[in-house]
């Protein structure tokens, strides 16, 4: 779907620690660009083995997607994202990514 939510066995899974660029819609072309890149990523990240998940303290969030920490080979999804410059640490709020 975008950075930092995708479809797994039929569920939406929203990776909890992260926030990316939106792409729907984009407020400035940047964050497109941007987002795409990070969506682009999260795929090759997810297709590339087996995953495992983390439950966090909220099971859901407002629109119905599970919140999950998302782990390939023991190392967080999410911080992969953030390392790579392609997501921030999620801080309870969404920031501009159009600075």
């Amino acid at each position: 779907m975008d950075g930092d939510t995708f479809w797994f066995r039929g569920e939406k899974i929203r990776i909890a620690d992260i926030d990316t660029p939106e792409l729907s819609p984009p407020r400035c072309e940047r964050e497109r660009e941007r987002g795409l890149a990070a969506k682009q990523r999260l795929l090759d990240i997810l297709n590339s083995g087996p995953l495992s998940f983390k439950t966090t303290a909220r099971d859901e969030d407002r629109f119905g997607r599970k919140l999950r920490i998302v782990y390939r080979d023991r190392r967080s999804v999410g911080d992969i994202l953030v390392a790579e410059g392609l997501a921030r640490k999620w801080e309870g709020s969404r920031r501009s990514w159009c600075e």
